[in-house]
């Protein structure tokens, strides 16, 4: 038998035996959140209702429903799907003006019925599974609209909330009648809020309530919650002009490729010793134009995952702004080599401790922003260090309100 099949038929039995009593509850002169009179706020956390469309989710004997009908002017639709309490709440409560009682499924229901203003339930949500019945609350209240539950937190052994979100076994005790076997929901208030926010709600306050008699370890929890507005599923963005901006910037980037002998440098044409590097190409990634210009310029091959970008450094040469980004390579296959049509060749390992003079500009400003004590000089540029993981390899890097469940 289904989690929900066995609760629907717990509750089924449940409103037989009380159907057999004549026991009819007394509708209250305030809204009870717990099976204890005068615990907690009353209805004044669903904020104003007087003529609002609101949902009793599990609404059994229909005395909440017709209290706030009564009392506080809301119309009130009292959805319950054990066909035993739903025929005790239209034995007792049918006519009621602003109440309508439906027999069927909340999640059903939400389909094809209009939004609603506020929904709560006492003691009943957390017989359904919160993955089915939180994404239908939130399609079918309005933006802004409160939600409030009350929910079990710990039960009459003292048995506290769960921390994984899975039904446990509990039981709906009655007088003296044999106990009746649930699943429930019994959660941590921080998972409901967990799965609130999921599903489109914030939460607003989280209370428990406990009853005045000490030697009862019941904790019922009563969570305040707001469906939050819609939000469109993209966000749009346009260019400030259609044709392109006047060139006013260059970015590049620069590789620190750290072998056993010293790191990697390579003499240009007009010849200054430098980093592997170069323009980044339009659509690529950072770390791609690093991977890109590893293999054209040197031969080594390096995967995106080897690369750690180190940081910016900004300066200017005339008008034009300069942006370099630093980047560590932690891991390469093959031996640096000098290519054919490349601007920079001669590659060779030098030592930390006696690196050649003539340093490219933006190389010597990498290898200072990766290694501030290194003796290089170079005109200053404003260096900002990302944060980031370290490259493989790398070796340096910047209840019901009648009865409690048991």
């Amino acid at each position: 038998m289904s989690v929900e099949d066995l609760n629907t038929e717990a509750w089924t039995v449940y409103g037989r035996r009380q159907l057999d009593r004549g026991y009819v509850p007394p509708v209250p002169e305030r809204l009870e959140w717990t099976p204890w009179e005068g615990i907690g706020p009353g209805a004044e956390v669903l904020g104003d209702v007087t003529g609002t469309r609101v949902l009793d989710i599990g609404s059994g004997a229909g005395h909440h429903a017709v209290h706030l009908a009564r009392v506080h002017g809301a119309r009130v639709t009292a959805i319950e799907l054990s066909p035993t309490q739903h025929r005790r709440a239209t034995g007792t409560h049918a006519g009621t003006p602003g109440v309508r009682f439906v027999h069927g499924d909340v999640v059903d229901h939400l389909r094809t019925a209009e939004p609603f203003d506020a929904a709560y339930a006492i003691g009943s949500l957390a017989f359904t599974d919160p993955y089915r019945v939180l994404p239908a609350l939130r399609d079918g209240l309005r933006p802004g609209a409160p939600l409030v539950l009350s929910l079990l937190h710990t039960d009459l052994h003292g048995r506290g909330p769960s921390t994984a979100v899975a039904p446990r076994e509990q039981t709906i005790r009655l007088r003296d009648d044999p106990p009746l076997p649930t699943r429930m929901w019994v959660l941590t208030p921080q998972l409901w809020e967990d799965l609130l926010s999921e599903h489109g709600f914030r939460i607003e306050a989280v209370d428990l309530l406990r009853p005045r008699d000490e030697s009862n370890p019941v904790v019922q929890q009563l969570i305040r919650a707001r469906r939050l507005p819609d939000r469109p599923a993209r966000v749009s963005s346009r260019p400030r002009i259609t044709r392109p901006p006047a060139p006013h910037a260059a970015i590049g980037v620069g590789a620190v490729v750290l072998g056993d002998r010293g790191v990697l440098l390579g003499r240009h044409r007009h010849g200054t010793l430098e980093l592997p590097g170069g323009t980044v190409e339009a659509g690529e990634s950072l770390e791609a134009t690093v991977v890109r210009e590893l293999a054209e310029e040197t031969g080594l091959i390096a995967r995106p995952d080897d690369v750690t970008l180190l940081g910016t450094l900004v300066d200017h040469v005339g008008d034009v702004v300069r942006v370099t980004v630093g980047a560590l390579v932690g891991a390469w296959q093959g031996r640096p080599a000098t290519r054919p049509d490349e601007s920079v060749g001669d590659w060779a390992w030098y030592p930390l401790d006696r690196l050649p003079d003539g340093l490219f500009v933006c190389s010597a400003q990498i290898l200072t922003a990766w290694r501030p004590d290194l003796p290089v000089d170079h005109p200053p540029a404003h260096f900002t260090p990302y944060a980031h993981r370290t490259a493989r390899g790398a070796t340096g890097a910047v209840a019901a309100p009648e009865e409690a469940p048991a």
